[in-house]
């Protein structure tokens, strides 16, 4: 039997929108971990508009507050249904395009009583005004006290969601493949194609000449260079694009992760390109190198569990979940990282350390407890607009690139063990 109100047309996604909003807002999950349950049963169609009015809600979260504000006569609580619909409806209506009528429509009968009137009036004072969002949306206040004066470029390069880039397999094929796809190249082995595309079926995805993954994310695997058959390992390795670029780099690779499940997703990756990597699931604080292959790698690639504030392009609920208790805990395992893999480098070998995550205590402050000699980063083997700090990092942010779609936040640093 179909659910009540069931026959108004849409009113599932939107259904499903609040569902996933009220997991972010109320419980503190991701988007991704409210899926499942919030979408269940859903057509892709109908899934696919529900994670866009979540995400697009949370982006503009802010704004749709003041907006709302501006003309109610009482402050709604920020845990009122009333006011998360309200959310819904204005980012259909600002965002998606989505007319007035099937915004009340599909909205309304998600309350009941007088909310329900409260939303008509405040939606329909709000159109007749014809409110317009600024260019750029407005940060959590607490958020962009921590960002400082990066938060007004941040929050111009989270104003819509990322092109979608791939890593080649083989960068000696960018321009080949630059044609195929009409796509643009920031630097060998990278192409960035406008969103929304099928990805599997895009030519090449069968045969393993590429995979997802944003360009920052690629930096921190091609500053360890060319292995030349020397021993990598990757640490925290899944969903596995690092891996995959290791591998493809020539180094051998061991790619250890506590997730048996992530791993999986890495194994089929594997396959579908053709690479090789040992694949271990394993906590990395109980792990130790077997000694019969040798105890130590030529090269280590930290990408640390982090907050992820460096993907709110993509996963805007980072900018409501995540708080100082958050990054302290992050902070905490990261720095038991450092310290425990560090030890497992040959003389001469190369450590990396990289978070998607824009807090300087994930980040800077790290950077500064590593007792290794620092391997500078160079501008050479960047693309053309980023960058090293003055402490030979690298920082980026996805307020940088504008002008090419920008990119994820993330902090990069190197070492050599002398």
């Amino acid at each position: 039997m179909a659910k009540a109100g069931s026959e108004v047309p849409g009113l599932p996604a939107r259904r499903a929108a609040l569902r996933l909003l009220d997991g972010v807002l109320r419980r503190g999950e991701t988007l991704e971990q409210n899926e499942t349950a919030a979408l269940r049963g859903l057509p892709a169609p109908d899934a696919g508009l529900a994670r866009a009015i979540a995400a697009e809600t949370l982006r503009w979260l802010v704004n749709f507050d003041a907006l709302i504000d501006s003309v109610t006569r009482e402050v709604l609580p920020d845990d009122a249904k009333s006011r998360t619909v309200l959310r819904l409806m204005l980012a259909q209506w600002l965002r998606l395009d989505t007319p007035p009528h099937a915004v009340v429509a599909t909205a309304l009968p998600l309350l009941s009583g007088g909310p329900k009137r409260l939303a008509h009036g405040v939606f329909g004072a709000l159109t007749k005004r014809g409110v317009e969002l600024p260019a750029a949306p407005t940060l959590p206040e607490a958020v962009g006290e921590r960002w400082g004066e990066r938060a007004g470029a941040i929050a111009g390069g989270l104003a819509e969601p990322p092109p979608l880039d791939l890593t080649l397999r083989d960068p000696a094929q960018t321009a080949e493949w630059a044609v195929k796809f009409g796509a643009d190249s920031l630097m060998p082995g990278h192409l960035r194609l406008s969103r929304g595309q099928a990805v599997h079926g895009l030519e090449g995805f069968e045969d393993g000449a590429w995979w997802v993954q944003d360009l920052a994310a690629s930096l921190p695997a091609r500053l360890l260079g060319e292995g030349g058959g020397k021993r990598a390992l990757d640490l925290c390795a899944a969903p596995g694009g690092k891996t995959l670029q290791l591998a493809a780099q020539g180094w051998q690779v061991t790619a250890l992760d506590i997730s048996a499940k992530r791993l999986k997703l890495l194994e089929e990756n594997l396959k579908r390109t053709g690479l090789e990597a040992e694949v271990i699931a394993a906590d990395a604080f109980k792990w130790e190198p077997p000694t019969e292959n040798g105890a130590k790698f030529d090269a280590i690639l930290i990408d640390a569990p982090c907050t992820a504030t460096g993907t709110a392009r993509r996963h805007p609920d980072v900018l409501h979940r995540i708080g100082p208790r958050q990054i302290e805990q992050m902070a905490e395992v990261q720095a038991r990282l450092i310290e425990r893999a560090s030890g497992w480098l040959t003389p001469g070998g190369m450590l990396v350390y990289a978070v998607c995550s824009l807090e300087s205590d994930e980040g800077e402050d790290q950077a500064e407890k590593v007792w290794l000699p620092r391997e500078p980063i160079s501008a050479e083997e960047l693309p053309a607009g980023l960058s090293p700090t003055a402490h030979g990092t690298l920082r980026t942010d996805p307020g940088m690139l504008p002008e090419h779609g920008g990119l994820d936040g993330f902090f990069i640093a190197r070492w050599r063990n002398s």
